[in-house]
């Protein structure tokens, strides 16, 4: 009787956290100089929708999407190289590898029709990740990224700039991050992410963030024929008509009073923000 009572509960359980199960599945592929990516893939549809996060972020930071997008589409998560799971055997973090990390999941689940969602950084590794990828790819959805695509720093503001990183990484990436809040964000959510992003690894995050100051995407988006849409916090100023001479197919939208990490900070509000882009690429 015990035995038979055992099943019963364990079917529905299973039953319930069906949907657990499968955001959980794990997987991992090697990129083209044969690092270790771990990506998670979850749900259903024709459509990829890819999230990559951005610098010293992971995967995780796309839970709240997960479940969200499962229903429609197949939706895959991504640890870049030097990131949450993925090998850390790679000498240099550019833009161009981590696209390759993420041409590499793209290629190796087969698809044949992607969405690029890309978060910060993530924004500049879903460009040149389309450009690996080439008719695969239906759409680019920045996050909170392509503020301008025409670079207004000096060198020496950028060699400034990573020196403190270079000096000091963690209270450097701890007052970094807190300024990308809002006065008013959840406390909880500041301190996670504070927390988590101070203790990457120097030598990825200081790598990374050298070569996204001295990456131009120009010469990428005069060869994408893609729309691009970008779903940015109001804290920043966007150069929109600037950002249009080099994207035939351009849009930005804003979500109010958040800050850059929209996808944590207001999800349902994010979640929508995102279904209205993926429409819109698809023409509805």
């Amino acid at each position: 009787m015990k035995r038979i009572y055992f099943i019963m509960l364990l079917i529905l359980f299973v039953s319930y956290t069906e949907n657990f199960l499968v955001f959980a599945q794990t997987e991992k592929g090697k990129s083209v100089d044969s690092v270790e990516i771990s990506f998670d893939i979850s749900g259903n549809g024709d459509t990829g929708l890819v999230f990559v996060h951005g610098w010293s972020c992971d995967k995780s930071y796309w839970q709240n999407q997960t479940e969200f997008f499962s229903d429609k589409y197949k939706v895959v998560t991504i640890d870049l190289a030097g990131h949450g799971n993925s090998g850390l055997n790679r000498k240099d973090y550019t833009m161009e590898l981590f696209g390759d990390d993420v041409a590499a999941v793209v290629n190796h689940l087969k698809f044949s029709k992607v969405i690029l969602i890309g978060h910060s950084m993530g924004g500049s590794v879903i460009l040149e990740a389309a450009k690996k990828l080439g008719n695969k790819v239906i759409g680019i959805i920045g996050v909170d990224t392509y503020q301008s695509f025409v670079e207004d720093w000096t060198s020496e503001q950028k060699d400034g700039f990573l020196k403190s990183f270079n000096d000091n990484f963690v209270l450097t990436t701890q007052g970094f991050v807190r300024s990308m809040f809002p006065q008013d964000a959840d406390t909880l959510i500041v301190k996670r992410v504070v927390d988590d992003m101070s203790s990457a690894p120097p030598e990825v995050a200081v790598s990374a963030m050298r070569n996204l100051f001295y990456y131009d995407p120009i010469p990428t988006l005069r060869n994408l024929n893609l729309p691009l849409i970008s779903i940015n916090c109001d804290m920043y100023p966007v150069s929109i008509e600037e950002n249009k001479k080099y994207v035939k197919d351009y849009e930005v939208k804003f979500m109010k009073g958040v800050g850059h990490f929209l996808m944590l900070e207001r999800p349902d509000e994010f979640n929508r923000f995102v279904s209205e882009a993926v429409k819109k690429i698809y023409g509805l």
